[in-house]
């Protein structure tokens, strides 16, 4: 199994991941013809050797002639932008699942739909660069899985097309759900939202022991040099060091945590709104089940899985927004298939969704955020977009 490792030893930002995986033996000229397949004007891809902490790596820049107040670029026309160009094998699945990520995560923090969503700083050529060529450059190594380190975020503010904002910024923090966080100085972005729209579409966190044989390293150097830390990304292409057959390597066990609180005294309509702040604080799930407690009263108990780094903040929720004078805590494992991401096309527009794999077999689950714009926008039942989806997932050779 071929295994791609980010270590995110200074944050991870497009330019970075693009250098990084130069470094793995990508050809910079194959960035250049497929990037070339989107007819955008005055854009050029150079490399420059550079160095953090004496550690060598590579540099990655987009020269362009754009210039400020041009920035600003409709989601719907980047994916259009990226339907006409037909990439290289899966690279354009990968290059729409990354903005599809990016879209989601700015409409839920401007509260519109992502079909409307306007990208700024990531509109910017430069960044749509990034992301094509981290999409190209991923599908040239063929790899079967993308893990991650922890993500170091930084800390302190940055300043974006809306004015200051806190770091991690909040479209980056809602991409990063699910994942481990280290939160603190250097005081700078040290992930930007690129980045974390990359690791959200294609990567998944580590496990606690991750066993591969690496074959080649590459390191992506960030434009910033700060004392505390070298900012890199480094990439490890590699197979998994494991004698278990394809599908087995490609399951992987995490350790979660699982909280709960026994309600017998709450409004059913506060139990609601409790579920949607859980999942805002980014629990993986949330369920309700019926149980009797004492005195023979009916309850609810809310039983709430999620990264062990986010306890605190899945408590606070729980205390905040519920009736409960305690919270029980416990951990768990959980066993997770190899995902890729993927994009089908239906008749009323395209949906993405998740590939897993299992006993030689792959499955397709559509992502509900993705048939739910399809719907609303066709005025057709969900339904049917989830049917639609998964037949043509289904006809794919």
């Amino acid at each position: 199994m071929r295994l791609l490792y980010l270590d995110c030893i200074g944050g991870i930002a497009g330019d970075m991941t693009v250098a990084a995986l130069l470094g793995l033996g990508v050809p910079l000229e194959a960035l250049r013809e497929g990037l070339a397949r989107l007819n955008i004007p005055g854009i050029t891809l150079i490399t420059e050797p550079a160095a953090r902490h004496h550690i060598a790596g590579t540099r990655f820049i987009v020269q362009h002639t754009e210039r400020g107040g041009h920035a600003h670029r409709a989601y719907r026309d980047i994916r259009a932008l990226l339907q006409a160009a037909v990439l290289p094998g899966r690279s354009g699945e990968l290059a729409q699942a990354i903005f599809a990520r990016l879209a989601d995560a700015e409409g839920e923090v401007h509260g519109m739909p992502a079909a409307e969503v306007t990208f700024h700083e990531v509109g910017a050529w430069d960044s749509i660069a990034d992301i094509v060529c981290t999409a190209i450059a991923v599908d040239a190594l063929a790899v079967d899985a993308v893990y991650c380190s922890t993500v170091p975020v930084g800390e302190g503010m940055v300043q974006a097309a809306h004015g200051a904002m806190p770091v991690p910024a909040p479209a980056t923090l809602l991409l990063l759900r699910g994942f481990v966080l280290e939160q603190g100085p250097p005081a700078y972005e040290r992930t930007t939202p690129t980045g974390a729209a990359i690791l959200a579409a294609l990567a998944r966190p580590a496990p606690p022991t991750l066993r591969y044989t690496p074959e080649r390293v590459g390191i992506g150097v960030g434009h910033k040099d700060s004392p505390e830390v070298p900012n890199i990304l480094r990439a490890v292409l590699g197979t998994m060091d494991d004698a278990a057959p394809h599908d087995a390597a490609a399951a992987h066990t995490e350790r979660i945590e699982v909280a709960e609180v026994n309600l017998d005294d709450s409004n059913p309509e506060w139990i609601g709104y409790l579920i949607e702040r859980l999942f805002a604080a980014g629990a993986l799930d949330a369920v309700l089940l019926p149980i009797q407690m004492k005195k023979g009263r009916p309850g609810t108990l809310v039983q709430v899985l999620y990264p062990p780094a986010l306890r605190e903040a899945v408590q606070a929720v729980l205390f905040r927004e519920s009736t409960t004078l305690g919270v029980r805590h416990y951990s768990a494992e959980r066993t997770v298939l190899a995902r890729e991401p993927a994009t089908v096309a239906t008749p009323w527009g395209e949906v993405t969704g998740k590939v897993g794999s299992f006993a030689g077999e792959r499955r397709f689950a559509p992502e509900y955020e993705s048939c739910r714009r399809v719907a609303l926008a066709a005025g057709v039942p969900l339904r049917d977009v989830y049917r639609a989806a998964e037949a043509a997932f289904a006809a794919r050779p």
